[in-house]
C-alpha cells in the first residue's frame, strides 16, 4: 500500500497541576499510561514539561522511526499526545507549511501544535477525524483537551485536588493513587433507563466524560469544559411545506446522488494505511453499502470482511452475509458466538467497557476484534452512525406517522411529559415511559438506594442540550437523541471502541466523517422516510451498490443472547451472577426481586426481546462483573 501518513490507535493518560512540578507525577503518569498498553502495544512515550506530564501508548500504522509521541513544537514551549486519526491532515499540512511551519514526520497528529499556533483554542474548527487529544502550552501553562465531533474516541477525566487526572480509558485514571473508587448511581440509572451511558456521566463517581464536539481548558483560573460543535438541525419554522410527488422524487434523487459522493470520500479516507484494513458484515443495508464502496475504491483488490454468526436462528444473519461477501469477493471471516463464548468472555468484556450493558453482544464485538488482530488486519471500517443519522430505527416510522410509543395516558402521559421535558427540553417518547419504568426501578434497588432514588433517576437528569431540539422537526429531534443517547458513548464507546481496541483494532466510520453528518441534518425530515422507507435516501444512493435482496430485507438489529436464553439453558455461571446471596452481598438491587425477574423467566411468563425489552437481568449480573473487576465497595 502506499504512505498516506502515519495514523495511530493509542491511549493518553496524564496528569495537569499548575501548583506542582511535573516531576512530583511524572511516575504516576508512566504508570497510568502503562494500564492502556492494549490500546497500544507497539512503543511508549512520555514528557513533564512545567506543569504537566504526560503518557502515551502506541499502535503504530507506519512511520515507525519517526511518528512516535508526544509530539513537541521546534522550541520546546507545547508538547502534544493524540488518541486517534485526522483524516484532513494532508490538507492541513499543505496550509501550514505554505504558512512557513515545518513537520518532522509523516504523522498526522503533528499539525495539531502548528494549527493550534495559528488558531489557539479554535484548532478543533479545523479537524475532521476521531480523536482525543491533550495540548499542553507551557508559556499559557494552560492544558487543551478534545474528544471528536462524534465522540467515536473517548476522553475521561477527573479533578483530585489541585491535579486534573486524564486518560482514554477510565483504568489509567484509577491508577492514581489519589483517585478512590465508587459507583456513580446517575451513570447506573442511566444504563437501566437508556441505551448506555450518557456522557459526561460514567459509572464511576467523580469521573467524567468529555462530550461530543467537547473540549476542556485548564490553567490558573481553573477547569471548564465547551462546545465547539454540536449537531445542528434547521428549525420548523424556517422550512418550506413538505415535498411531495414528482418534488419529493426529484429531491430524493439529489440528496442520494450527493450521499453515494460523500460516502465514497469518506470511505476513500478511511482507507489510508499502511497496515491490511478490512469491513465488518453484518448483512444490513450500511455495511454493504461501505463495503460496496471500499471495493469501488480499489477495483480488484479483496479486503478481509467479519462477520458474527450465531448458532441461534433468531440471531444469525449468515445467508446475507455471506451473499454480500460474495458479491464484493472479500477474503470472508465468520465469528461463531456461542454461549461457552459469552461464558469466557463476559467478565473481560466488562473490564474493558468499564460498566455494565444491557446486551450481551458487546461479546460478539470483542470476538470479531480478535478475528480481525489474528488475521492481522489493523482497522476496520463500520457502518456504525446511518442509522441515527438517516432515520433507521422504528421510532422514525412512528414520529412519521405522528404516533407515540407509550403507553401512559390521563395524568400518567402528563407526567411522562414533564420527565422528557426535564431531561431533554421536548416531549418527544424516546426508548420507554420513564416514570413508569422508575416506580419498577424503585423495587429493583435495595431498600437503601430506593428510598434515595429521586437524586440519582434519569427523570430528574439534563441529558442533551434542549436548545437543540426546540422547534425542531420531530424526525430531526429523534435524530439527535439517538445520536447522544445511543451512539456516543455506547454503540461508539462500550460497543465500538473499547471492544475493538481490547485487540489493538481500529474501528472507522464512513457515516460519521464530518461532512457526512452535516449532509445528514440537511436532509427534509420527509426524506428521511420517503414512502415510510427507513433510510430512504441512502437505500436510494445504494441501489447501484447494494444486492437488490439486501435492499429488501427489512430492519434488522444486531443482537445475541439475552438473559432469556442464558436462564433457559441452564447457565450456572449466570444464575451465579444474579443468585441472592450475590445481590444481597453487593448491596445494590433488591434480591426478591431479581429472583422474580429470573422466576417469571425461567416459567416462560416473560421472554426478553433483544430490541424492545430492557434486560434488566443482563444489566444486574455484569454490573456484579463489574464491582467484582473494578474493586468498587459493597453496600451490603
Amino acid at each position: 500500500m502506499a504512505c498516506w501518513g502515519a495514523f495511530y490507535v493509542c491511549g493518553i493518560a496524564g496528569i495537569f497541576s499548575v501548583d506542582r512540578s511535573a516531576s512530583e507525577h511524572e511516575s504516576i503518569s508512566r504508570d497510568m499510561a502503562a494500564e492502556l498498553i492494549h490500546r497500544g502495544p507497539d512503543d511508549a512515550g512520555s514528557i513533564s514539561l512545567r506543569s504537566v506530564s504526560l503518557g502515551f501508548r502506541r499502535l503504530a500504522f507506519n512511520d515507525l522511526a519517526n511518528g512516535n509521541q508526544p509530539h513537541a513544537s521546534p522550541d520546546g514551549e507545547i508538547v502534544a499526545v493524540c488518541n486517534g486519526e485526522i483524516f484532513n491532515h494532508r490538507g492541513l499540512r499543505d496550509s501550514l507549511a505554505a504558512r512557513g511551519h515545518r513537520f518532522r514526520s509523516a504523522s498526522d497528529t503533528e499539525v495539531l501544535i502548528p494549527l493550534y499556533r495559528e488558531y489557539g483554542l479554535d484548532l478543533t474548527a479545523h479537524l475532521d477525524g476521531q480523536f482525543g487529544f491533550a495540548l499542553y502550552d507551557s508559556v499559557a501553562d494552560r492544558l487543551l483537551l478534545a474528544r471528536d465531533h462524534a465522540g467515536v474516541v473517548p476522553l475521561f477525566y477527573t479533578v483530585v485536588g489541585d491535579q486534573l487526572v486524564f486518560g482514554s480509558e477510565v483504568k489509567a485514571i484509577l491508577r492514581h493513587p489519589a483517585v478512590s473508587r465508587r459507583v456513580d448511581l446517575r451513570g447506573l440509572d442511566q444504563v437501566l433507563s437508556l441505551p448506555g451511558l450518557v456522557s459526561p456521566r460514567t459509572m464511576f463517581e467523580g469521573v467524567h466524560a468529555l462530550r461530543p464536539g467537547e473540549r476542556l481548558i485548564a490553567d490558573r483560573s481553573g477547569v471548564r469544559t465547551e462546545r465547539y460543535w454540536d449537531l445542528d438541525y434547521p428549525l420548523q419554522a424556517d422550512a418550506g411545506p413538505p415535498l411531495e410527488g414528482r418534488a419529493a422524487e426529484s429531491e430524493l434523487d439529489r440528496h442520494a446522488a450527493r450521499a453515494a459522493v460523500l460516502l465514497g470520500d469518506a470511505v476513500a479516507g478511511r482507507l489510508q494505511a499502511d497496515v491490511p484494513v478490512g469491513m465488518y458484515l453484518s448483512g444490513g443495508l450500511d455495511s454493504s453499502m461501505i463495503g460496496a464502496l471500499m471495493a469501488r475504491a480499489r477495483p480488484g483488490h479483496s479486503w478481509p470482511s467479519f462477520s458474527a454468526v450465531f448458532p441461534e436462528r433468531d440471531f444469525d444473519e449468515s445467508s446475507a452475509q455471506r451473499l454480500v461477501a460474495g458479491k464484493l469477493d472479500t477474503e470472508h471471516h465468520e465469528v461463531p458466538v456461542r454461549e461457552s463464548e459469552l461464558a469466557s468472555w463476559l467478565t473481560t468484556m466488562v473490564r474493558h467497557a468499564e460498566c455494565p450493558v444491557r446486551e450481551s453482544y458487546n461479546v460478539c464485538s470483542l470476538l470479531l476484534s480478535r478475528a480481525v488482530r489474528i488475521s492481522g488486519t489493523g482497522a476496520v471500517l463500520s457502518g456504525e452512525g446511518a442509522d441515527e443519522l438517516f432515520g433507521g430505527y422504528p421510532g422514525y416510522r412512528f414520529d412519521a406517522a405522528g404516533l407515540s410509543g407509550s403507553r401512559a395516558q390521563g395524568l400518567e402521559a402528563h407526567l411522562e411529559r414533564e420527565a422528557a421535558l426535564r431531561m431533554w427540553g421536548t416531549g418527544l417518547f424516546y426508548e420507554n415511559d420513564h416514570v413508569a419504568a422508575q416506580e419498577f426501578r424503585r423495587e429493583l434497588y435495595s431498600d437503601d438506594l430506593a428510598d434515595g432514588l429521586e437524586s440519582f433517576s434519569v427523570t430528574g437528569q439534563r441529558l442533551v442540550d434542549p436548545e437543540r431540539l426546540i422547534g425542531r422537526h420531530p424526525l430531526h429531534q429523534r435524530s439527535y437523541l439517538d445520536f447522544h443517547l445511543r451512539l456516543a458513548d455506547h454503540l461508539l464507546g462500550d460497543h465500538g471502541d473499547r471492544m475493538a481496541l481490547a485487540h489493538s483494532v481500529e474501528l472507522r466510520f464512513p457515516f460519521l466523517a464530518r461532512d457526512v453528518v452535516d449532509f445528514a441534518t440537511t436532509v427534509p425530515p420527509e426524506l428521511m422516510l420517503h414512502g415510510a422507507q427507513e433510510k430512504a435516501v441512502l437505500r436510494r444512493a445504494a441501489v447501484p451498490l447494494v444486492p437488490g435482496e439486501i435492499l429488501a430485507r427489512p430492519k434488522y438489529g444486531f443482537r445475541a443472547q439475552t438473559s432469556s436464553h442464558l436462564l433457559a439453558s441452564g447457565a450456572d455461571w449466570f444464575e451465579e451472577l444474579i443468585a441472592p446471596s450475590t445481590v444481597r452481598r453487593q448491596g445494590y438491587f433488591n434480591p426478591a426481586t431479581v429472583s422474580e425477574l429470573a422466576r417469571r423467566q425461567r416459567e416462560g411468563r416473560h421472554q426478553v426481546h433483544a430490541h424492545l425489552d430492557t434486560d434488566y437481568l443482563m444489566v444486574i449480573a455484569t454490573f456484579a462483573l463489574f464491582v467484582e473487576e473494578f474493586g468498587l465497595p459493597c453496600l451490603g
